[in-house]
């Protein structure tokens, strides 16, 4: 006679000497499974690689890791639009992650800034968006820009199949680089 608690002479134990609902003949338990040593993924084990380069006719050990992020910088440079949204996203990464860590003072202090518009202008020079124009120079702001054709053409892409006044268009080719080479939406109102 078999059959769920019964001992071997074919009876069931006495009541005080069985177990309760929930518990176990097993002290210590069902031993928990064991998870496979799982090989990292491969992205992991490239990215950790170290690569030697040279620069500026020395020699040093990189990561690979590194040495991505470097080639997107040098590509948004160069005026790639994906590489510009990429180092963005690195500033933006790395500046949360400086907030992260700085110290909590206790005290909030309120900087103003200045209305130099040579902030800004350094900015869009980094990012390709404008460049120095050779022909026209303030003495109080130094050299005035253009705006890249590029940019140009996305501002004017953004807004649409509205047409523009001629004013409008006088302005904007004044500002930029190479302004034969835009691509009008709609019409020029007169």
């Amino acid at each position: 006679m078999s059959g769920k608690g019964v001992g071997r002479n074919g009876n069931a134990p006495p009541a005080e000497h069985r177990f309760g609902k929930g518990q176990s003949g097993n002290r210590n338990g069902r031993p928990r499974s064991k998870p496979a040593d799982e090989a990292p993924p491969a992205f992991d084990v490239l990215i950790n690689r170290t690569l030697t380069v040279t620069q500026d006719g020395k020699k040093r050990e990189v990561t690979v890791e590194e040495a991505l992020q470097h080639k997107t910088y040098q590509d948004a440079l160069a005026g790639d639009r994906t590489a510009r949204t990429e180092v963005l996203k690195m500033i933006a990464k790395r500046e949360e992650w400086l907030a992260a860590r700085a110290p909590r003072t206790g005290v909030i202090e309120r900087k103003k800034e200045g209305t130099d518009p040579r902030n800004a202008d350094e900015a869009m020079l980094l990012l390709g968006i404008a460049d120095h124009d050779p022909e026209r120079t303030d003495r109080r702001y130094g050299p005035h820009l253009l705006l890249e054709p590029w940019a140009v053409q996305a501002a004017l892409s953004r807004r649409g199949r509205k047409g523009f006044e001629a004013r409008d268009v006088a302005d904007i080719e004044r500002c930029t680089r190479d302004p034969e080479s835009l691509d009008w939406p709609g019409g020029v109102e007169e």
